[in-house]
């Protein structure tokens, strides 16, 4: 045993970052601190199954690397093309099939819902790397941590949220979480990609102080952290549509000189035009260091959910 607080996520799914409390979140980020630069070999014994029915490179990665980092197996595909899906199995009869030869699922899928539907099938635990435009709440864990290590506390801040904030899966989970800590959200989009009334819904029942603009130059000065998401081609259905808002947002280095010396720029990744490559070498970088994190998080992830901690 590493830490002495009782684990409230054993054998539970991670599907929603709704699904955990502010203590559970403050308990993954404290374990993931400790096994930031520590790899106890603690589940020699698990076999992950990896399931990515979309692309991936961090997500995916992050989580392999964590599995074995801790001593765990890995099995799973992430290109449909070479599984009895192809053939035309059942997304039921997938899971069914993984659950005998896993201790754990974690998957991506394009379709929202995707992931609760897998944990109702499954009798393991399923962990949500992200299902369609919905939710991706272990990337939330890693941005929380990220924050939370570079600006040394969550409570107080004023985040600002750029981009796709419609299509962007990342932000609806964040704004929830940030909502518990206290944290002041401003969201700044193009018109068309604003957040989603139903996420808006959310925040209001949980009294979360926000608002929302389009002109990015008038709130720079308040930002302590610019949340920046791509315009999510794949999402669109009309690739007018797409090319409408394509480029509405570039951070670059000049631009930077309009906010806070200390603001902190995270970006999900993978990143197109709206970050200019001139920002990587600056303070302010912060989205390869969100990379980085993102072991360690999983690591406490894994750890958690599988009682190991």
């Amino acid at each position: 045993m590493f830490f002495t607080k009782k684990n409230p996520l054993k054998w539970r799914d991670i599907i929603s970052i709704n699904d955990l409390s502010k203590d559970d979140i403050i308990y993954l980020l404290q374990q993931a601190a400790k096994l930031e630069r520590y790899n106890p070999r603690i589940i020699t014994d698990k076999v992950i199954a990896s399931l990515f029915f979309e692309p991936s490179t961090r997500t995916r990665l992050s989580f392999d690397a964590a599995v074995k980092r801790l001593g765990g197996q890995v099995i799973g595909f992430d290109n449909i093309e070479t599984t009895s899906l192809k053939k035309g199995e059942s997304f039921k009869d997938t899971i069914k099939m993984i659950e005998q030869y896993a201790d754990v699922i974690v998957i991506r899928h394009p379709k929202e819902g995707s992931a609760q539907l897998a944990a109702d099938i499954s009798h393991i635990p399923v962990i949500n790397a992200g299902d369609g435009s919905n939710q991706h709440p272990t990337q939330t864990l890693v941005d929380l941590y990220t924050i939370k290590k570079e600006k040394g506390k969550l409570e107080g801040l004023t985040v600002g949220f750029l981009g796709d904030l419609k299509f962007g899966r990342t932000v609806h989970s964040l704004a929830n979480a940030l909502g518990l800590f206290g944290v002041n959200i401003v969201f700044i989009a193009p018109k068309g990609l604003e957040m989603p009334t139903e996420y808006l819904k959310e925040l209001n029942e949980k009294n979360v102080n926000y608002s929302q603009t389009s002109d990015l130059l008038s709130v720079a000065q308040s930002l302590d952290v610019l949340y920046v998401t791509r315009i999510q081609e794949e999402r669109f259905k009309n690739r007018k549509d797409y090319k409408r808002v394509a480029g509405s947002y570039t951070i670059n280095k000049d631009l930077l000189a309009n906010f806070r010396q200390d603001v902190l720029v995270m970006h999900p990744l993978p990143r197109l035009e709206e970050i200019n490559q001139d920002v990587d070498d600056t303070q302010n970088q912060g989205y390869f260091k969100q990379a980085g994190n993102a072991v360690a998080v999983r690591k406490a992830i894994l750890a958690t959910v599988l009682g190991r901690v």
